[in-house]
């Protein structure tokens, strides 16, 4: 009798494949009512994200926390509605070819695009009620110009230049974000482990599957956009 592939015992939510509780204490968004002028307090190394988080207090006592921008410092002064590295503004308020981060979806969600570290998203245009902007992807994303977002690009740049040396290391590098590590290839296992599975060698099977697969079949390319080598 076979096992459950990955993918089925991942989404058990066993404590094998479970996110710590300490990684996520700490929640990023930008609160709903936010003016006037904060200062950053404290540069937080979370072992869930892969930027730092400034935690901002303002005059008035409201306190959050937002993914660091590039060169951000203890002690700066961040201006909501301003248009300098590290200020919340509205997309609508800033020129084209800002560079700018944790972009909300919908106004007043807390952002939700652009949170990695390193990242930055461009404002290529805006029209009347709608902006156009270019992710970090390659992909343009058209947006409320009432959507918030952070001037700059996210501090974290380089983190993946460093080579990891030892294999403990990466072991709790990717144990803090709750990913599967080390990662058998399906092509390596038995049939009846994964879809991918049996043949002699590396004989990799067709990965496209349809989108209304079955769970345990879900593997692979579900419903691509495009197949084949890219022709340059």
């Amino acid at each position: 009798m076979g096992k459950r592939i990955i993918q089925q015992r991942r989404g058990r939510g066993s404590p094998t494949y479970r996110v710590r509780q300490k990684a996520g204490q700490i929640k990023i968004g930008y609160p709903q009512n936010l003016s006037g002028e904060f200062e950053v307090v404290k540069l937080i190394a979370s072992p869930g994200h892969t930027a730092p988080i400034a935690r901002l207090v303002g005059g008035n006592g409201q306190v959050f926390c937002n993914l660091a921008a590039n060169h951000l410092f203890v002690g700066q002064k961040i201006k909501i509605g301003g248009k300098e590295v590290g200020d919340i503004s509205k997309i609508g308020d800033l020129k084209n070819g800002t560079e700018i981060f944790n972009i909300e979806n919908h106004p007043l969600d807390g952002g939700r695009f652009v949170r990695a570290g390193g990242e930055s998203a461009v404002i290529l245009s805006k029209e009347k009620e709608f902006a156009r902007v270019l992710l970090p992807s390659k992909k343009e994303k058209i947006l409320s110009v009432n959507c918030r977002a952070t001037v700059g690009r996210c501090a974290g740049d380089g983190r993946v230049e460093k080579p990891i040396l030892k294999a403990g290391k990466k072991f709790y590098i990717m144990r803090a974000k709750s990913k599967l590590w080390p990662r058998t290839s399906a092509v390596a296992m038995n049939k009846i482990d994964h879809p991918f599975g049996s043949g002699r060698g590396k004989r990799i099977k067709s990965k496209i599957v349809k989108r209304n697969s079955a769970p345990g079949k879900k593997v692979g390319l579900i419903s691509p956009r495009r197949t084949g080598r890219k022709k340059r």
